[in-house]
């Protein structure tokens, strides 16, 4: 299922978790692990402007260069925006639910023991690494026991349920060993589950880490190579042993990695809409017992299968039948070991971190191990903790102001479809009953996830990802077969992001978003509309953009659009990848975006900011004002509206972790996120006064929504 996100480079672009070392944040003030100051928030301050630049230029630099020197990336960071220090905040507001539930009080309800011993567990670094190998030993002698490739098969399913992540599907792949599998809402008929199967196999980000030849890409799985290596050592080879496991690791993703489907062509869903039987799928990989993965992962009936990538696993069949048993071990033992590793030994810690999140993404220092508990516990026992966080930072008057205006911006949506002039009448009626459709999730679920059958102790932190794992995994699984259930979130409350669902038809906003500097009650809505209300309208356009035009007003994958529309469509549309397809140097030289890559998060963003101003300009009007009146401050409403939007975006990033995202995100870096939006926009020259043939003004200006 393709949700379509908005990173606000708070969790580092939705990268996979074991990618980075488990690292989201960091502690920006570099201070000791034991601090519990809680961060002051971020407020927007217009003045804080860069009053020597003009605005026409760079409208990035000019709004965010002050707070950019004032801001440096921390040690123990990839990248430092203005939404960094609510995500601390947020982290704060956590811990201190679990440190006060981690008491070991006969009147903790259940809730509270789960969580808490979670956490105790999470911090005992002297009993994690008294175990040593011990939480893991017992996965890697299965492995080694593997006397054919028939029992195989068993392992992945076990493996499957062990760690997390067994379902990410994104534009790239699934992270976990072999394939992923889950259930979720079918592209023809999104009312019922279906079983799906998606590529995977890989350890890094994407295939082009793996096939690129460029002399960076080269450095890279040379690193690779030696970090596999140590790992090997660490978990008790030789050194001449373990340099050959790494060969055979890399000789077989580099292989997987060949016969994936890119991330361009994946971003299309008609592509990954392969239904078939499973004795077709059985067919397509004899080597895989389907029916005993199947049984082993307790998986219901499914009408049909879903097989995101045919010709991947044709190629994994003919690698499964061709290498021998030995390198399936191997790799089975490795993929035991990397995902196991940030739950381990400090040593273990220490290489994961330095490959994937210093090497990868340029991060100089490990980030406190409190934080890391704190993330962790938000991804296995998300909803059990978010309760917490609604209760103290999200009241009800947050939520029916957010309310309000979501329901201002899909007004302003509605205006939008009816007054352009490419949609013939047909298509605008069609447009009409799916934004009638759309569902609005502000904060939090309307129930609560049940984890009564969690087993959660304080002496195996591992043990507690396996349990919290396999509840996950084995969730999804059951539901095949049964209705959707509309009411799930794939987000925690307290994770500031933003999604929009094509198959519920559902915008979706965590109360964690909801607070300063996206969203502050004191603020007047010019400040609230540039910030969140840019969010709520970026996600509003998804249902719209090229990939969720795509799907019905029921979130069925079907073509509602007349032929004529569709091409004024698709010209819009490469009107803005040709634009986004540019240059990169801050993520260093060569570095290309591609815009095919990005189209949908951009189309989004420039729609978003659109219907975000279109909103509160008639919101102004009520009032009897004018975007253009000043306020107290001399700033004019129309301003103020910009220069929040840009101070959201305000973040500096690592040029390593720019080169990882430009590779494998869909979307843009910060600061074409601000400029390429703002020059397709006369609104915005009105605003600044700027004139034909300034950076800021394009001759040839984008626009789809």
């Amino acid at each position: 299922m393709f949700i379509r996100r908005i990173p606000l480079f708070l969790l580092l672009l939705t990268l996979p978790l074991a990618t980075l070392g488990q690292n989201a944040m960091g502690n920006p003030t570099g201070a000791a692990e034991e601090s519990k100051s809680t961060p002051k928030l971020e407020h927007f301050d217009p003045n804080l402007v860069d009053k020597q630049l003009s605005p026409c230029d760079d409208f990035y630099k000019y709004s965010c260069n002050k707070w950019l020197a004032a801001n440096p990336v921390p040690p123990d960071q990839v990248f430092w925006s203005t939404g960094s220090t609510l995500e601390l905040w947020n982290e704060n507001v956590e811990r201190e639910t679990l440190e006060a539930s981690s008491k070991n009080d006969a009147k903790r309800t259940a809730v509270q023991q789960k969580i808490g011993d979670y956490w105790a567990a999470c911090m005992d670094e002297s009993g994690i690494e008294a175990a040593g190998l011990k939480p893991v030993q017992q996965e890697l002698d299965r492995v080694a026991a593997l006397k054919s490739k028939k029992e195989i098969t068993p392992e992945i399913a076990h493996l499957h349920h062990l760690f997390p992540g067994t379902w990410e599907q994104g534009d790239n792949q699934t992270n976990s060993p072999f394939f992923g599998f889950t259930g979720q809402p079918d592209y023809d008929d999104a009312s019922k589950v279906v079983a799906q199967i998606d590529q995977g196999g890989l350890s890094l980000p994407s295939r082009d880490y793996y096939i690129k030849t460029d002399e960076k890409s080269a450095e890279t799985l040379k690193k690779f190579h030696a970090h596999v290596q140590k790992m090997f050592v660490l978990a008790g080879e030789k050194e001449a042993q373990a340099g050959s496991d790494a060969d055979a690791v890399i000789e077989v993703e580099t292989a997987l990695a060949q016969a994936q489907m890119d991330n361009v062509k994946r971003r299309d869903p008609k592509n990954i809409n392969n239904k078939m039987s499973l004795a077709q799928i059985q067919e397509l990989t004899p080597s895989i017992d389907w029916d005993a993965y199947l049984k082993a992962v307790k998986a219901p009936p499914s009408d049909h299968y879903i097989v995101t990538s045919p010709d991947f696993f044709r190629a994994e069949e003919k690698l499964l039948a061709e290498r021998p048993l030995d390198q399936w071990k191997t790799y089975l033992r490795w993929q035991v070991i990397r995902r196991a590793a940030p739950f381990l030994t400090k040593a273990m810690v220490d290489e994961n971190f330095d490959f994937f999140a210093h090497t990868l993404a340029g991060q100089e220092q490990i980030q406190p191990r409190w934080r890391r508990c704190v993330h962790n516990a938000d991804r296995d026992l998300g909803e059990a903790l978010g309760q917490a966080y609604v209760d103290r930072a999200f009241p009800p008057a947050s939520k029916a102001r957010t309310l309000e205006m979501v329901h201002r911006i899909e007004q302003a949506m509605h205006d939008d479809i009816e007054s352009v002039s490419w949609m013939t009448p047909a298509t605008k009626e069609q447009a009409m009953v799916k934004l009638k459709g759309i569902e609005d999730k502000i904060g939090y679920p309307s129930h609560w996830r049940d984890y009564s059958s969690v087993k959660v102790t304080r002496d195996s932190y591992l043990g507690n990802v396996g349990q919290a794992s396999a509840f996950e995994f084995e969730r999804w699984v059951a539901k095949i077969g049964k209705p959707v259930d509309r009411s799930e979130w794939t987000m925690t409350p307290p994770t500031i992001n933003a999604y929009y669902d094509p198959q519920l038809n559902t915008i979706n906003f965590p109360a964690g978003i909801l607070q300063p500097p996206f969203f502050e009650k004191s603020m007047d809505d010019s400040v609230n509309y540039g910030a969140i209300g840019m969010v709520i309208g970026h996600e509003l356009t998804h249902g719209f953009d090229d990939q969720g035009r795509k799907f019905d007003a029921h979130g069925n994958l079907r073509d509602w659009w007349t032929a004529e529309d569709a091409k004024q469509y698709d010209e819009r549309g490469k009107c803005i990848s040709d634009e986004y397809t540019q240059d990169v140097p801050d993520a260093g030289p060569g570095v290309k975006q591609n815009g095919l890559l990005t189209q949908g998060e951009d189309t989004a963003d420039n729609g978003g900011i659109h219907l975000a101003l279109n909103a509160v300009e008639a919101d102004l009007k009520k009032q009897g004002k004018s975007l253009d009146d000043k306020g107290p401050d001399g700033w004019t409403y129309r301003q103020r509206f910009f220069l929040s939007f840009a101070n959201s975006w305000c973040a500096n990033v690592r040029p390593e972790v720019a080169r990882l995202v430009v590779t494998t995100n869909p979307h843009s870096l910060p600061i074409f996120r601000i400029d390429n939006v703002v020059s397709n926009m006369p609104e915005f020259a009105q605003a600044f006064g700027c004139k034909a043939g300034q950076k800021m003004v394009r001759a040839n200006a984008c626009r789809v929504w």
